[in-house]
């Protein structure tokens, strides 16, 4: 056992929870998820409900009977909000069994496995979602198009965004970027022009920033790792659309697909993400360099949730060489 030592007084009380910060950030979701209501009705009812349901459950279960603990963790608000990400991440027309596979591995695999709520090294919400896209590339590709507010399983599908752009590369045809809705459009909510196809929670980007603006206000994040993924995507795909115009505006780029969702809500997760300001921005710019890498040259359309979990499992190197200086430190000669 280490020996205790307690500074000198004073001593500040904060105010600060784990409650407090997941229940902030859910309330930060409640833009999106009501414009994911509002484009894609039903379906995105039954998948957000699921995956909730589903996390809760898993959660609740893997705590009791597994690791025969007293205390259940259900009520901290971190199996909610890892369930809402995960239905985020999915098309709204993704089978129910589907979504219980996600959502099983999220908690049992992605946090569970660690200890529970501050042990994992992964998002979880991201390992659910990238292991139903490994294990069923077909149903988790296959994109409802905005507007059928009935429809669930047998929603009309289309291309999104990411696809034409990535269909334009390799092409190099440019022309093929007048597919793609305004930026505008895509900022206000795609379903808007009818080529509104892709995630439930990514369809509308002035919702997710609404969210940003609040979890800013409340200080639950700071603005180092959104600002600098964002930033980077958007530099980066600037020159490279002034160099080449087969590939797509800036704009269009950090309004489509996850980039927004992944930027504000996954890749500021306080446990995978590093612990001060310089390590923070080292790891929001390596995120945005590699979602341009695998959105341009990679297998998948999206690369945000594959540069997140990457970035994850360095997090632990850049907290290790990317230290604050303690108060009172003598630099040695």
């Amino acid at each position: 056992m280490g020996k205790l030592i307690v500074s000198l007084s004073p001593h500040a009380h904060g105010t600060d929870s784990v409650e407090r910060n997941m229940y902030g950030v859910i309330v930060a979701l409640v833009p999106a998820l009501l414009a994911s209501f509002y484009f894609f009705g039903l379906g995105s009812v039954v998948v957000c409900a699921t995956s909730v349901l589903a996390c809760v459950f898993f959660e609740w279960a893997i705590t009791k009977f597994i690791l025969n603990r007293e205390q259940n963790t259900i009520m901290d608000g971190s199996a909610v909000l890892t369930g809402l990400l995960l239905g985020f991440n999915l098309p709204s027309n993704l089978p129910v069994w589907i979504i219980i596979i996600g959502a099983l591995i999220a908690i049992g695999v992605g946090k569970m496995t660690f200890g529970g709520l501050g042990g994992n090294l992964f998002n979880p919400a991201l390992v659910g979602r990238c292991f139903l896209l490994v294990s069923f590339p077909a149903q988790m590709t296959s994109w409802p198009v905005a507007g059928q507010l009935g429809a669930y399983t047998d929603a009309t599908t289309g291309a999104t965004p990411l696809s034409v752009m990535k269909y334009a590369i390799k092409s190099g045809d440019a022309s093929l970027l007048n597919q793609l809705p305004d930026s505008f459009s895509l900022l206000i909510g795609n379903g808007t022009t009818g080529a509104g196809a892709g995630c439930i929670g990514e369809v509308c980007a002035l919702a997710l920033l609404i969210g940003l603006a609040y979890m800013l206000w409340k200080k639950i994040i700071t603005w180092h790792i959104p600002v600098s993924i964002i930033g980077t995507v958007f530099i980066v795909s600037g020159l490279m659309h002034l160099v080449n115009p087969a590939y797509a505006d800036p704009f269009i780029v950090i309004f489509s697909g996850g980039l927004m969702l992944g930027a504000i809500f996954m890749a500021t997760d306080y446990v995978t993400s590093p612990m001060n300001s310089r390590g923070q921005l080292i790891y929001g710019v390596a995120i945005g360099f590699l979602t341009i890498v695998i959105r341009n040259w990679g297998a998948y359309p999206e690369g945000m949730s594959f540069a997140i979990l990457i970035m994850n499992a360095f997090t632990p190197l850049i907290n290790t060489y990317v230290k604050p200086k303690r108060f009172g430190e003598v630099v040695k000669k």
